[in-house]
């Protein structure tokens, strides 16, 4: 099953303009999941897949002028841009291309991780070892922090009520992309499953009201278009998913005045022992 908007790394939805579409949509509720982490002044801080950086500015904030940021992204061209927006902040921001299964620095480096949007990508087993890597990273007493999309969360209206579920059933039937975005409600027995203690989980319903606005359009209207395209193919809810198909019809849902759209964040917080 082929997904889109991909990068250079060929995984669907990680191309920065619908990544970047998405954290605006969202961005009071990122900005509450991020500070439950509990990150401390001075502290050094790594985002684990920073993508284009859109976290940097908050971290950096979070950690002061006494602390350190670094970013790594498997895809170069996240990096560049993750460099780019770093070169504005006040706090020392270093950004790095690398994987999230052989993390490119030493033992017990950091005070905290942050890794958000990015263990969807992972099959179970590159998960356990993800996980292994950022316990690996960060200090006896530090904090792992994992925040993801709960796609069983996600509704649009108008349109049938289990338009979005008939479609990941469909979707997840078989190993990949899709069924791994339904792990949301287990990191914390994944987290607990890689060592860490003091394991704590909390999901936020991030919510969109219409008239939607042209934040929350910019990301929903392409994105539910090219769910569209892939209920065709899956032939799942074809009829009801063809009136996402033109973000600018009159009959697209999202266009309706009464539009309601949600998803789910989720957030997993783990103690290095």
């Amino acid at each position: 099953m082929s997904w889109a908007f991909t990068s250079s790394t060929g995984q669907g939805f990680t191309h920065d303009s619908i990544v970047d579409a998405h954290f605006k949509a969202c961005q009071p509720a990122y900005l509450r999941s991020l500070k439950r982490v509990g990150i401390q002044p001075g502290w050094r801080v790594l985002d684990a897949g920073c993508g284009s950086g859109a976290f940097l500015p908050w971290l950096a904030q979070l950690a002061g002028p006494s602390g350190r940021v670094h970013g790594v992204d498997l895809a170069p061209e996240h990096v560049a841009l993750a460099s780019e927006r770093a070169r504005f902040l006040a706090v020392p921001i270093e950004i790095r291309e690398g994987d999230l299964l052989a993390l490119p620095y030493p033992d017990a480096s950091f005070d905290a991780l942050w890794c958000a949007n990015a263990v969807q990508y992972l099959s179970d087993e590159d998960l356990s070892r993800a996980l292994a890597e950022m316990v690996r990273v960060v200090r006896p007493g530090g904090l792992v922090a994992v925040k993801e999309l709960d796609v069983g969360l996600i509704t649009m209206r108008p349109g049938p009520r289990f338009l979005v579920s008939d479609f990941f059933r469909a979707a997840g039937t078989k190993p990949g992309y899709a069924e791994q975005l339904l792990r949301a409600p287990d990191l914390h027995r994944w987290l607990a499953g890689a060592g860490l203690t003091a394991v704590r989980q909390h999901t936020e319903l991030v919510e969109h009201f219409g008239p939607l606005s042209d934040v929350a359009k910019a990301f929903y209207a392409p994105t539910c278009a090219a769910l569209a395209r892939q209920a065709a193919g899956l032939e799942v809810d074809v009829d009801a998913w063809s009136a996402f198909a033109d973000p600018d019809h009159t009959a697209n849902p999202l266009n309706d005045p009464a539009a309601y759209v949600s998803e789910g964040l989720t957030l997993a917080i783990g103690t290095r022992p």
